[in-house]
């Protein structure tokens, strides 16, 4: 399994590290996963004196020897240079890692509680604990983490309890990267969200991101509460998008549409953009999903509920739950039956299986009776429980071998390439359900196979429009009085 992301080509437009023309302040990264990882290398890449601590000694152990525990384009070439050059270290998580930063990043996880919508601050608010002790004089803590509004403020009180009469600010800096994307979206970014109390928190995120200001990035600078907010509702809003596009994709299908052609068109308005309106097997990964729930419980609370979301987050549920029945109805019957599942990360360029869409159908179809292999070119599976019932192929070829059916769910660029007429030849049955619509209805016909998108008819069940259903009545009436005779 090739885990190294290639690496990415010198970016002109990512900012200029001399730009910073005082001395660079030291930066503890509290966390290296996706987002401390990503953020803590991309500052180091500024200029910036970064040190990132972790509890996972295996991670820091990895971190350590130039491997990046994150499939993520450009990050472990990038990593390596700022090791190389001295300002990107790594190690175990101690308090006193801190006492000579200027800036504490936190940038740990935020879950969905279990059993609940709310999200899980525990770790967030240990952590401010333990590092209050610790923090210099003037220090300013930036939470990177996606928290409820109002979290800002528990934190500022945390430090105050244990520190008291020390100067410090506490600052919400949203991240918005895209897993796949992480590296790019960082250095050049389309906005830069700020949320503060003081001009002394202002001041030190205006240090931190001078040269993106100097390019012209849009940074706004607002409440923390207004901070924490846009960052739940603008994936909230994407969610939506995504959950609009599945709605017309069924609509589509039993109206005798093409939900490509629809959305493109949608997406033409300038107004609402084409961007995140597609259709799929529904949202995955660790933002959207936890993201609105937690929206959606914010409201609850506060005596405001958020109808629309609550919408978004039942659709995509009964979207991740219609995939099995879906491929059952293609192939008749999914008992003994020999499936290929091609892709299992929520979406390319990530080796991420939180909240896969996978982690439903696959299951599903194993209870059904299938034997289901899956292939994806950057998960390694083991140990995940909602895939123990399957194989999982080391090639693409390997998972289409023999099989009666390739159902696609993660449109990797492997998977576009695929030879049509070969992958056919090579399996059993010619049924191919593609919950991305990444492929041409005429290439897959021409290749031979019972082609299966969504948000249109199945690629020789077409449905008639109603005027076309009137007269194959009437042809049918024809025929069985006799009146009409057939062949």
């Amino acid at each position: 399994m090739n885990r190294r992301a290639p690496e990415t080509e010198a970016d002109p437009t990512s900012p200029d590290p001399s730009k910073n023309s005082l001395p660079a302040p030291g930066i503890t990264m509290i966390g290296a996963g996706y987002v401390g990882l990503v953020t803590g290398t991309c500052l180091a890449k500024l200029g910036f004196d970064v040190l990132c601590l972790d509890t996972n000694a295996n991670r820091v152990a990895a971190l350590k020897a130039g491997r990046s525990p994150i499939y993520e384009p450009g990050l472990e070439a990038l990593m390596e240079r700022q090791v190389a050059e001295g300002r990107l270290r790594f190690d175990t998580f101690e308090p006193k890692g801190v006492a000579h930063a200027d800036f504490v990043f936190l940038a740990v996880g935020t879950p969905s509680l279990p059993g609940s919508d709310q999200a899980d601050l525990s770790q967030i608010f240990e952590a401010t604990r333990m590092v209050a002790p610790q923090l210099r004089a003037g220090a300013c803590l930036v939470v990177k983490s996606t928290v409820p509004a109002g979290t800002n403020s528990t934190i500022r009180a945390i430090v105050a309890e244990r520190r008291p009469g020390l100067a410090f600010s506490v600052v919400s800096n949203p991240e918005f990267l895209r897993e796949g994307r992480a590296v790019a979206d960082f250095l050049r970014p389309d906005r830069i969200v700020v949320g503060c109390h003081d001009d002394a928190g202002r001041a030190g995120m205006e240090r931190i991101y001078r040269s993106f200001v100097d390019q012209d990035v849009p940074v706004l600078f607002t409440s923390p509460e207004n901070a924490e907010l846009i960052k739940y509702a603008a994936n909230a809003f994407l969610a939506m998008k995504v959950a609009f596009a599945n709605e017309v994709s069924d609509l589509c299908e039993a109206a005798g549409g093409d939900v490509r052609d629809v959305v493109r068109g949608i997406g033409l308005d300038a107004r609402i953009g084409p961007r995140f309106l597609e259709p799929g097997p529904g949202f995955g990964g660790s933002c959207f999903p936890k993201d609105t729930r937690a929206f959606v419980d914010i409201g609850r609370r506060l005596g405001r509920p958020q109808r629309l979301v609550e919408a978004v987050v039942a659709i995509n549920e009964d979207r991740k739950e219609s995939l099995s029945s879906r491929v059952a109805d293609a192939l008749g019957s999914c008992a003994g039956k020999t499936i290929a599942v091609l892709g299992v990360a929520f979406k390319p360029d990530t080796d991420d299986l939180r909240e896969a869409p996978a982690l439903r159908l696959i299951p599903a179809l194993v209870e059904a009776g299938a034997e289901v292999r899956f292939y994806d070119p950057q998960v390694a599976a083991a140990g995940v429980a909602e895939l123990e019932g399957a194989l999982q192929a080391s090639t693409l070829a390997a998972a289409l071998e023999g099989a009666d059916a390739a159902v696609l769910l993660t449109e990797w660029a492997e998977f576009r390439m695929l030879d049509l007429v070969s992958a056919r030849r090579s399996m059993r049955g010619a049924t191919f359900v593609d919950f991305r619509n990444l492929y041409a209805r005429d290439t897959m016909g021409k290749a031979g196979f019972l082609y299966h998108p969504i948000g249109s008819a199945p690629l020789r069940d077409l449905p008639l429009l109603p005027e076309g259903i009137a007269a194959s009545r009437r042809v049918s009436r024809a025929v069985r009085d006799g009146r009409v005779a057939m062949g």
